[in-house]
This record gives C-alpha cells, structure tokens and sequence, in this order.
C-alpha cells in the first residue's frame, strides 16, 4: 500500500515533486481549520504531515490511525502535543536552523524602527505633513551603546546578540535557563536572573519558546521592573505575554514603546489598540517571512517527512 502524506502548506512544485515519487500526497494549502471536512478526510487516511499553524490536538491524532510522522514547517512546535505523540510512537520534525538569522533581522529591525520612530516619521511623510525639520517631540532614541537584554538565548537570541554587539557596540546581558559560556566569551554577554535584566537593560528582547513555564512570563509586574525609557520587543511567541498587561503599560509609559510581531491572538483582533497606538510597531508574524527562508523551511519538511516514513533518521527531529 502507498503511504499517503497530507499538505496543509503551500509547497513549490519540485517539493511537491518530491513527495509525489513515492507516496500519496493529499495536497490543501488553503486549509484554514482542523474541522474542515477536507482536512479530516485526508487525515484518517494519513501516514504523515507536512504543515504549520494548526494545532494539533490528542482529539484529532484519535482520528489519524496511520499516522507515523509529523513534519512542521516551523522551528515552534507548540502547536503540537509533543508527550502525547511520543506515547503514539508518532515523530515530530521541525526546521531550526533554516530562520535563525531571517527571524533574527526581523528582530533586530523591530528595535531599530521602535527606537527610531520609523513608521511613525513614515506615516508623517506619506499623509504629506513633513513640511519644516522635525521638531524634538519627533526625536527618536539611540540604538548603538545601550544595553540589550535578551530574555532567551537559543539560536535566534544569540543570533540578535551578535547583531547588537558587533554591529552596534551593545552590551549584552541574557536570561537563559542554563548559561551559555561561550556566547560569553565571544560577546561579553553577562547572565542575570529576569528582574535584574529588566531593571537594568535599555531594550527587552524576548525570544523564549512557549512552554508552560513561559506562557504569560511578561505581565505587569514584569513591565513595571523595566526602565521607564525601555523598548521591549516580542519576536517569540504571542502567549508569553500577557496583552492586556502590555497594552496597559504601554499606556502609563513603562515601557515607553514596544515592538512586536506576534500576538496572543493571530491574526489580531481589529479591535486591539494596538496596532493604532503611537508607540507601537506592529507587524503581521513575519519573522521568517521572506522568499529564500520560507523556501528552505520547506525544504527541510519534505527532507524530514520522506526520511521519517522511509524508515530513515530525519534531519530535525524534535521527539527522537
């Protein structure tokens, strides 16, 4: 019997070419919901995943009886219930690596346009109101020099770091789990526990993975350490911040701007303020959102889904 993969992202023709040579692809990149009755159909019938953005419930692996491997296009892997799968003998790939330093641009691009006021000056020139020198109420604040605290220093942390203090001349303090001696050595990063990097760091930068742990981590308490001057910065994931807390600080000035490309709530509401508050720069999740990156993510699932169902060690495992 030919095994049967389900596609519920969009592939380029030579990655759907690559399934297509030895199994059965069921292929709906327009899916939108784990209850679309496409979805469910092909999934009783599945042998493995290739996708990204749905969650994956125990509820919905009870109706996949076949299936062996899941592969995300996606370094996250909180979409998926990753004890639930090991208990199924179910492996789970991802794809680190492929975005580390596109998510990281992203993340440092989110600093500089905060700090700087771009889209603000931006939207200033485009409704046609840039008419003399900007005055100081429009100044904005230096990058170069201050002190970025990284919450988090995995491979896109690290990645930022290393933006921040060879490009920019930042020191570099990190909240991380275990410490991480060599990125000490090579950027003079200093370790401190999460109160002492948000009282001390100039700019927050959060690049957590969403856990149990981590769900909710930066809430009012957590903005009230920070500098009233600080800028935070959410490249991580929506959840790790408590939003209303966020949108309530930003309004009584601690911190003084945030910037942000994932949200509790994606897409978000269009009722949320805020995408229209002034000291806000609001992107749409687009980390590792460019040609060349999501290409190779999806490289990396296909190598991943035909090395799992062929019996062979994928590239990225994340339950091996």
């Amino acid at each position: 019997m030919t095994k049967r993969i389900l596609v519920y992202r969009s592939l380029d023709e030579d990655q759907l070419a690559r399934l297509e040579r030895d199994f059965h692809v069921d292929y709906l990149p327009e899916v939108t919901s784990t209850e679309d009755p496409a979805f469910l159909d092909a999934l009783a019938q599945a042998h493995g995943l290739v996708g990204a953005s749905l969650p994956i419930t125990p509820t919905l692996l009870d109706q996949a009886p076949h299936l062996e491997a899941i592969a995300s296009i996606s370094v996250g892997y909180d979409n998926y219930p990753v004890d639930e799968l090991t208990r199924r003998s179910i492996l789970l790939c991802n794809t680190p690596d492929v975005l580390t330093e596109t998510t990281a641009d992203t993340g440092f691009l989110l600093i500089m346009a905060t700090a700087r006021r771009a889209v603000e000056l931006a939207g200033m020139v485009q409704r046609g109101e840039w008419r003399e020198s900007i005055g100081k109420e429009w100044f904005g604040t230096d990058v170069h020099g201050k002190t970025l605290g990284m919450v988090g220093f995995g491979r896109i942390g690290a990645a930022i770091a290393r933006r921040g203090a060879l490009g920019f001349g930042m020191p570099i303090l990190y909240s991380n789990a275990s410490p991480k001696p060599a990125l000490e050595d090579e950027l003079g990063a200093q370790r401190r526990d999460l109160d002492e990097l948000l009282a001390e760091a100039d700019i927050v930068c959060v690049t957590v993975p969403l856990t149990a742990d981590t769900q909710h981590l930066f809430g009012a308490r957590e903005f009230a350490l920070m500098k009233p001057s600080a800028i935070f910065v959410n490249v991580a994931r929506g959840k790790v911040v408590d939003e209303t807390a966020l949108i309530e600080a930003l309004r009584t000035g601690t911190p003084h701007a945030a910037g942000l490309d994932v949200f509790e709530r994606e897409p978000l509401p269009t009722d949320s303020p805020l995408p229209h508050m002034a000291n806000v720069v609001a992107l749409p999740h687009i980390g590792s959102a460019t040609h060349e990156t999501r290409t190779a993510m999806a490289d990396r699932a296909v190598a991943n889904i035909l090395a799992a169902l062929n019996g062979e060690r994928p590239p990225s495992p994340v339950n091996e």
